[in-house]
């Protein structure tokens, strides 16, 4: 699995992934619903592609925001 994602790219997944965990568990912004579950869903997928750095439907795409990938 190549990665397919650059530096500035993961750091935004991440920031976001924070940003939607303490709308959802600091604030109750969601509340308990759909959206909180939602929130936690999309997270979820951001801070596992951003410390993996590949993204499945970047892949099927064909984007590369990565300078240094092959």
């Amino acid at each position: 699995m190549t990665n397919n994602m650059g530096k500035i790219d993961r750091g935004l997944r991440l920031v976001i992934a924070a940003a939607l965990l303490v709308a959802a568990f600091g604030t109750g912004t969601f509340g308990s619903g759909i959206l909180f579950w939602l929130a936690l869903i999309v997270a979820a997928v951001f801070t596992i592609t951003a410390l993996v750095g590949n993204c499945p439907l970047y892949r099927i795409v064909g984007i590369k925001t990565c300078q240094d990938c092959s």
